[in-house]
Parts: structure tokens; C-alpha cells; sequence
């Protein structure tokens, strides 16, 4: 299902007591909220959520649900993801902490081949890798690592 604009947890709720089974895999996320660093939980798929239906199940019913603002379909049929997928999704967004990062923020690698080295967060490169400035022979060299390969100082 597609959302209307930061209505998933209504579109979910409203779903839900309609009697649908509804998932909106989600994920821990460190953002600055009143000037202080909070771990908040977020949509992964801001403005989509799956809902588990029959194929041969009237899907019209639910493009008028408070929050709901269509059916991702396809040639006029509803697109199928499966349910091992979404528990993946799930399993995977658990485990998962984005912190938030700044440009211009000092980073560590952790990562074995530049370990310890002291670098420049530049950008988000997707969801979970980051550019970073680093210095090396005497040069500035931008590099791509896994979110998961840097800490904060």
C-alpha cells in the first residue's frame, strides 16, 4: 500500500482495525530532536506499508481508508511480495541502528584496512554506506565504507 504523506502509522492503525494483517517494517534511527541526539523508531519504507490479502480478495475497500492513497498494482493487478521477504525486512531493520551524521562530523573507521584512521563525514552514499574525506600521502581521498564500519568520536 501507498501512504499518503507521513500517514503510515494512521494508514496502519486504521487497516488494522478493519481486520487486516498489515506490516510496516521499521527502524531505529538516531536524530537531533530538540538539540539533543534521541534513538527514534521510523517507517524503512517511509509512505508504503504491506498488507497481507487473498489474490482473489476485493482490494477496492481499501483506497478508502484514512492514510491509505492507493494499491501498489501493476497492469491492474495488486504487486505480490512474499512473506519470507517481509520477515527478512523485518529481522534485518531490527538489528540495525542508522546513526546521524552531519557533514563536516569526525568519524572513526573501524573498518580492518583503515583502522583507527580519523576521517570527515561527507554524505549518506543510500541507506547504509557513507562517503568520508580521509588524509592519505599526504593527499585528501574520499572514500565509500558500510555505515556500520565508522564510529562517532
Amino acid at each position: 500500500m501507498q501512504c499518503k504523506p507521513k500517514q503510515d502509522e494512521r494508514a496502519e492503525d486504521n487497516l488494522v482495525r478493519q481486520g487486516y494483517v498489515c506490516s510496516r517494517p521499521t527502524c531505529r534511527r538516531e536524530r537531533q530532536l530538540r538539540g539533543k541526539q534521541r534513538l527514534i523508531e521510523e517507517s524503512l519504507f517511509p509512505g508504503y506499508l504491506f498488507i497481507r490479502m487473498p489474490h482473489d480478495a476485493n482490494w477496492a475497500p481499501l483506497r478508502s481508508t484514512r492514510g491509505v492513497s492507493r494499491v501498489v498494482a501493476f497492469g491492474g493487478r495488486p504487486l505480490a511480495v512474499s512473506h519470507a521477504l517481509i520477515t527478512h525486512l523485518q529481522l534485518r531493520a531490527q538489528t540495525h541502528v542508522i546513526p546521524a551524521y552531519r557533514p563536516g562530523d569526525e568519524v572513526t573507521i573501524l573498518d580492518e584496512g583503515f583502522e583507527g584512521v580519523e576521517s570527515i563525514f561527507v554524505a549518506m552514499d543510500g541507506n547504509e554506506r557513507v562517503v568520508l574525506l580521509i588524509h592519505l600521502m599526504n593527499q585528501q581521498q574520499q572514500i565509500t565504507l558500510p555505515i556500520t564500519r565508522i564510529a562517532g568520536r
